[in-house]
């Protein structure tokens, strides 16, 4: 039996969801292939959705017309903005989600998504002739004829759960592992990494001694994930989490067990997140530290499930029971899902182009874990952008390419792309150079009008946004241009709050940059000011407070794209590059990148072999002029 589509999405994830949104709404005739309709977006680890950087990929996955924001907004049961001791660039939203809630809720989203059609069935073979994607072919050896395929294989591929001695081929949660494709992508050549993740052992609620733990609230004026959305459309009653710690006797049943642990004893074979490790991870590599934190967190609002937060582990059934029953709070805690490490497939990033199409195969996108990444929300960030990429292949246009200087999209797809990973990659603020610019209150700023040209944000939306900006400088240019004097009024305001008393008249503005005060605050002291909404009041109090470092930042941004805008021709030998080291020209010839700001992100090109590369193009560039003369 044979099918036509446009569109085939291997897997339906957090990248598979947005992947098949996204051409679907951009009006491909699209097929979303699945192990388990009722495995829909599913979330197999942890219960909730953003997190310190992760909430600004939500947030620039919604600026572009993606989905994952609505639908956290829709489903959570706590919101919190983390960091909001620090600076702005690094606040960052994270909800906790009722799990179950989620997946109906996207899954509703899907079925009534004109131009998708939902399919449960393995895909086991990928048809590719003359280098090009035709096709796909699943278990009961029916074909699936298309154009483009994106792969969103998540954990799947050859995976096999892992707890103490006993190992079972199965996916995450006990679903159908995918193992055949494996096997048909490294017989396209594809090089494929083994990486191995894990999750900690859910609880009883009903089992727990909460009074031994620190209640965790959530906050009371909410945050919306998407910009559709206020915070008064999301005023609801909020779960409470809990807050508990490890201690020495926790300690000393891990370390008494190391030889049973599989990490240790060399049966866990794939390499695992450096950034997320197991409670065992942690014991032997933080041996000075006394105590870990352990956040017990509501799986749902239906369900008495806890997740043990910072206690995964693969241990054997009888230390996992010892072992958390040791943690304050968790003494009679009866456990209903055994913490495991799961193994996987994955392909080698460095086998992508920049728009997360294979290198080797035309036609075929991968996003989220199956290109080495970890996470929901990496993985819908990269969902996303191949979704938009497979569908403007179809249409005949250049690839959509977020930079390092747009949003954490493109450092995410960057890294991954250009410096590769050995490891499930994590993103973090600290891999964004520019993240002052990048901060998650402004993604709409930054991504909604390329969202828009792309097609997935409608006209309203964007008009909106220009109204927006349009506020935002009205608002930084009265307050430029409004001054206070040294009245008696202005002088309460600023003793009351710390701050050096006017000799003469300032603007509002140059008020608002003092660390003590805010534009908030200077409200008793400027009659003038407009209604304003709290998203454009935010934005008027970040840009000017911030105004030098956001130029300067600016000005860095500048240099970046001079070396990002020297494109390299695809038909350059490295290996004729004179003065160039033999790992440069091995690195160069492999990944093959298409701009010298991208040369110089990858791992072994030194900055001498850069300045050989420019003066080598320079040089190639005068040999093509001539040519055409």
């Amino acid at each position: 039996m044979e099918h036509n589509f446009d569109a085939v999405v291997v897997g339906a994830g957090h990248a598979g969801c947005e992947a098949a949104l996204a051409l679907a709404r951009l009006s491909m005739n699209t097929i979303l292939f699945t192990v388990s309709v009722d495995s829909i977006a599913l979330m197999p680890c942890n219960p909730n959705i953003g997190g310190t950087s992760k909430g600004h990929l939500v947030r620039e996955v919604d600026a572009l017309g993606g989905e994952m924001g609505k639908n956290i907004d829709r489903t959570f049961i706590q919101s919190k903005m983390l960091n909001q001791s620090k600076g702005p660039a690094v606040h960052s939203l994270r909800a906790q989600a009722d799990k179950q809630a989620y997946t109906q809720a996207m899954r509703k989203v899907l079925e009534e998504t004109d131009h998708l059609t939902i399919r449960q069935a393995e895909v086991t073979e990928l048809l590719v002739e003359g280098g090009r994607i035709t096709g796909v072919r699943t278990f009961t050896d029916t074909i699936y004829h298309c154009e483009v395929c994106v792969l969103c294989t998540g954990t799947y591929l050859n995976a096999r759960c892992i707890t103490g001695d006993i190992s079972v081929k199965t996916g995450p949660n006990g679903l159908q592992p995918a193992n055949y494709l494996s096997s048909c992508l490294e017989r396209l050549g594809i090089e494929l990494r083994r990486f191995k993740t894990g999750t900690p052992a859910r609880i009883d609620g009903s089992t727990i001694d909460f009074d031994k733990m620190e209640p965790q609230y959530g906050d009371e004026n909410i945050v919306p994930f998407s910009f559709t959305n206020t915070s008064e459309d999301l005023q609801r009653d909020q779960v409470r989490c809990w807050l508990t710690y490890t201690n020495e006797e926790t300690h000393e049943i891990i370390r008494d067990n190391l030889d049973r642990s599989p990490l240790y004893s060399g049966y866990i074979k794939g390499t695992g997140p450096r950034y997320c490790p197991s409670i065992e991870d942690k014991v032997v590599r933080f041996a000075d530290k006394n105590r870990h934190q352990v956040f017990i967190e509501p799986e749902g609002l239906y369900t008495n499930e806890m997740y043990v937060g910072g206690m995964s582990s693969s241990l054997p059934e009888d230390v996992q029971e010892k072992m958390y029953r040791s943690v304050p709070g968790l003494e009679n805690a009866r456990i209903v899902r055994n913490a495991y490490a799961i193994e996987y497939d994955c392909i080698n990033s460095l086998e992508l182009l920049p728009s997360l199409e294979l290198k080797k195969v035309k036609g075929l996108f991968s996003a989220g874990q199956a290109n080495g990444s970890s996470g929901y929300e990496e993985a819908a960030a990269q969902g996303l952008i191949a979704g938009i990429n497979a569908a403007r292949r179809i249409q005949g246009k250049n690839p959509v390419i977020i930079d390092r200087s747009q949003g954490y999209i493109g450092v995410l797809i960057d890294d991954l792309v250009t410096k590769g990973t050995n490891e499930p990659y994590r993103m973090m603020t600290s891999r964004a150079e520019y993240r002052l610019l990048l901060r998650q209150d402004n993604a709409d700023e930054r991504l909604t009008e390329l969202g828009y040209e792309v097609g997935l944000i409608s006209e309203e939306r964007y008009l909106s946004l220009k109204e927006k900006l349009n506020m935002i400088q009205k608002e930084i240019h009265r307050l430029k241009h409004t001054f206070a004097g040294s009245n008696d009024k202005v002088r309460t305001l600023l003793q009351k709050y710390n701050s050096t008393v006017l000799n003469s008249g300032v603007s509002l503005a140059e008020l608002i940059r003092r660390p003590e005060l805010s534009y908030e605050i200077l409200d008793e002291i400027d009659p003038e000011r407009p209604e304003l909404s709290e998203e454009v009041r935010e934005e008027v109090n970040i840009n000017l407070k911030y105004e030098g470092y956001i130029k300067r930042q600016l000005k860095q941004v500048e240099q970046f794209h001079k070396l990002e805008r020297r494109k390299i021709p695809s038909r350059i030998d490295y290996s004729d590059i004179r003065s160039l080291r033999l790992e440069a020209i091995q690195k160069l010839s492999d990944i093959r990148p298409e701009s010298v700001g991208q040369a110089a992100r990858i791992s072994g090109v030194s900055p001498s072999d850069i300045s050989v590369l420019l003066i080598y193009l320079e040089q190639y560039r005068k040999e093509e002029n001539k040519g055409r003369m």
